[in-house]
């Protein structure tokens, strides 16, 4: 493990460097701490590559993101908006083990910036963050875990003048609204109201993203509280 001085120093190098390169794209000529990243980000995907499990994957990406740790804290700290392949990635593998909140530094960060995506994911940063963060959320649902609604109400706020597909922004909708509606109480009629307003809109973007019943059933739990509010 990094001692302290070493992770402020990587942190201290990497602010430093996204100061020097300023808002423009990097050109770093020398081997300086971005392309040791990017070589040790090379080596990663190595590494990811040889693993056929998408669970397998997921656990090596837990392993490994610790390492970018001080060199994403440092870029983030420094705040000049250069364009960052390692930074991105980071984003990506955050999403995909879950760590919304670590995927949403820097996703403000992205955005702010408009930062793109590498190459290989072939998507804008907006509609990777809403589709990964949805698609992670509805994932966790369908296992019977729970929906961090607030981050993904967070992804969408960020992410809600950038153009994307309408089935995109409707799974990201869908996400929040069964995420409220898991979180209500009994008695929750605002949440319930919530919930169903997502789900509605979610509907409304995309016919067939699933969510009819989910519908139905608020409308009949709404009903009947309504029902039991007024026979009391």
């Amino acid at each position: 493990m990094n001692s302290p001085s070493r992770r402020h120093f990587a942190r201290a190098i990497a602010a430093k460097e996204a100061a020097a390169a300023g808002a423009e794209p990097m050109s770093h000529a020398d081997a300086t701490h971005y392309q040791l990243q990017l070589l040790q980000l090379a080596e990663h995907r190595r590494r990811l590559k040889g693993v056929m499990s998408m669970e397998g994957k997921a656990e090596l990406k837990r392993q490994i993101l610790p390492e970018y740790a001080d060199y994403v804290a440092g870029v983030l700290a420094a705040g000049t908006g250069a364009q960052d392949d390692v930074l991105m990635t980071v984003m990506a593998w955050r999403i995909d083990i879950a760590d919304f909140a670590g995927a949403l530094a820097i996703a403000e960060y992205a955005i702010r910036y408009g930062l793109a995506m590498p190459d290989q994911y072939q998507r804008t940063a907006a509609n990777w963050i809403a589709e990964e963060f949805a698609d992670m959320a509805l994932r966790a649902h369908a296992a019977g875990g729970l929906i961090d609604h607030a981050s993904l109400m967070r992804a969408d706020e960020l992410t809600a003048d950038k153009d994307m597909p309408d089935e995109v922004r409707s799974r990201l909708y869908k996400a929040i609204g069964l995420g409220l509606a898991a979180d209500a109480l009994p008695d929750d009629v605002p949440l319930r109201e919530q919930a169903l307003q997502y789900l509605r809109r979610a509907l409304a973007l995309h016919d067939k993203v699933g969510v009819k019943k989910d519908i139905e059933r608020l409308e009949r739990e709404l009903k009947n509280l309504a029902g039991a509010a007024g026979a009391s």
